[in-house]
């Protein structure tokens, strides 16, 4: 399937949702992964600033903003910047998401834990994100733990999504009600 259809296929998905299974289903999904060793472990998380198609992390920031350090991304050009979460230096940013404010960029390497946002994944980690890259040049540099976070719906079947040579897949994937799975990957 081409990823355009697979983004025009979750849009209407998402396009059912109530509030309160969006509610739900974020709950679900940040408790998981709260309960994984590799956020126990994390001291330095990258999070996404939620679009409201998206699972919220707002309430997951926070439950542990004070006992974790959570930083947010930022586009700069053709890519993302990287600087600690302050609730009260945010701005509306590029498409309209709230980004992070200041000059105190942090260096990708430095992250432990990467939360990553898609469109859809598969269960060998490919993702479709929403076409402009920002997140395969960024995971190119990382070194941290990736894992994505979906609704069921968002997880497709193993070979739906086609993988360019660019594209970095995540090391896990927790989704609303299947919870986490730990990426095979196909040699």
């Amino acid at each position: 399937m081409d990823k355009n259809d697979i983004r025009a296929r979750i849009r209407t998905r998402k396009t059912l949702l109530d509030q309160s299974e969006r509610t739900d289903a974020a709950v679900r999904v940040f408790d998981a992964l709260a309960s994984m060793a590799a956020f126990t472990l994390a001291d330095r998380i990258l999070v996404y600033n939620s679009l409201p198609d998206e699972l919220s992390t707002r309430e997951f920031i926070a439950r542990w903003k004070d006992r974790k350090h959570f930083y947010l991304p930022r586009v700069n050009g053709p890519d993302l910047e990287i600087l600690p979460y302050d609730s009260t230096r945010t701005h509306l940013g590029s498409f309209h998401i709230e980004e992070p404010d200041g000059d105190d960029l942090t260096d990708i390497a430095d992250i432990d834990l990467i939360i990553v946002p898609a469109v859809a994944y598969d269960r060998c980690g490919n993702r479709v994100g929403r076409g402009k890259g920002y997140y395969d040049r960024l995971l190119a540099r990382a070194r941290a733990i990736t894992v994505g976070v979906c609704y069921d719906f968002q997880l497709l079947d193993d070979g739906l999504i086609e993988s360019d040579s660019h594209d970095i897949p995540v090391n896990f994937i927790v989704a609303d009600r299947r919870g986490i799975f730990r990426v095979e990957r196909r040699r």
